[in-house]
């Protein structure tokens, strides 16, 4: 689990990206389930756009894999009035960033890969840290004991009349 610091530190990083490239119209982090994790996307429903972004990134792993050119790293789709460029950001996320057509597409892989790999180190690092914590968690908590079900003492009482 991410904490709230640092889902605020991603979507610094996401705004600080769109003023480094004026021509971003959009930035998005997301798990590559689909799922939103931080995003600064004004006039784009971002849940659709995750979801979107995960349905192509698994067209796109199976094309690299495929084809031998190892690892996705990234993924750029041109349409006529812009780009939507997807990067890998860390073991479990994506960075997403739309631009208009007039951005310097060099510029904006530069920014682009930067960011991925700050955002991928620091939610990679936010979920080793949640991973350690559960572990630790687990180790520390005394196991549940069993109870065991008894059985009935048999004993043989002598009792003074019986001798």
């Amino acid at each position: 689990m991410v904490s709230e610091d640092d889902l605020r530190t991603v979507l610094e990083e996401l705004h600080r990206l769109r003023t480094r490239v004026p021509q971003l119209t959009g930035a998005l982090t997301a798990g590559v389930d689909g799922l939103v994790v931080a995003h600064d996307t004004p006039g784009v429903d971002p849940e659709g756009l995750a979801a979107l972004t995960a349905a192509a990134l698994g067209v796109a792993v199976r094309v690299a894999d495929a084809t031998g050119n190892g690892g996705l790293r990234e993924l750029l789709v041109r349409g006529e009035r812009g780009y939507v460029a997807t990067y890998a950001a860390g073991r479990s996320a994506v960075l997403t960033l739309l631009a208009q057509d007039r951005v310097n597409v060099g510029r904006l892989h530069l920014e682009g890969r930067r960011s991925g790999a700050r955002i991928g180190e620091l939610l990679d690092a936010a979920e080793a840290a949640a991973a350690a914590r559960d572990a630790s968690a687990r180790q520390t908590s005394p196991p549940a004991r069993a109870r065991s079900t008894r059985t009935p003492r048999t004993t043989t009482a002598r009792t003074t009349t019986d001798s």
